[in-house]
């Protein structure tokens, strides 16, 4: 029985053999092709697929660059825009002021004159009056009357005398 046991295992084993061979044979040269192509079909797809995405990461690290660098350049450019308007706040400021001093000393300056021409307008106001009072003392004491010309002298005089006192 052993033997029978021994002989049947066998011949069960041969014929398995047997069928996985031929099975193998039958697959290798009817199918293998096309398994093996749909594997390497597949392989190049997930090395497409993995070169897409290192494409895309590296096109995405581009673009962050890329934008880093426009985002410090418009930083740049409105600090230069910040600096420019201080700048020309500034340069306004003391444009206004200077041109407030300029104002300030023409009118002190017109003051200046209107009080000159103020003063020489008194002053000639009050020689006109101390001439008439003169010459209306002057008629008293000498109890005559001076022409014109003889008092417009008279009057000059006077009026030198009292200029340079």
């Amino acid at each position: 029985m052993e033997l029978l046991i021994n002989a049947t295992t066998l011949g069960n084993l041969i014929i398995v053999t047997g069928s996985v061979i031929l099975l193998y044979v039958l697959i290798r040269k009817y199918a293998w092709e096309q398994i093996t192509g749909i594997f390497e079909a597949r392989e190049q797809k997930i090395a497409s697929d993995i070169e897409g995405a290192e494409q895309s990461l590296a096109q995405a690290e581009e673009l962050k660059e890329k934008r880093e660098q426009q985002l410090a350049h418009a930083r740049e450019e409105a600090g230069q825009i910040v600096e420019t308007a201080r700048h020309t706040s500034q340069s306004e400021g003391d444009k206004i002021i200077s041109e407030a001093r300029l104002e300030a000393g023409r009118q002190i300056e017109q003051a200046k004159q209107n009080i000159e021409q103020s003063k020489a307008e008194a002053v000639a106001s009050v020689k006109g009056e101390v001439a008439d009072l003169t010459v209306l003392l002057a008629e008293k004491i000498m109890a005559t009357h001076l022409d014109a010309k003889a008092q417009s002298e008279l009057i000059d005089s006077y009026l030198d005398k009292l200029g340079e006192a």
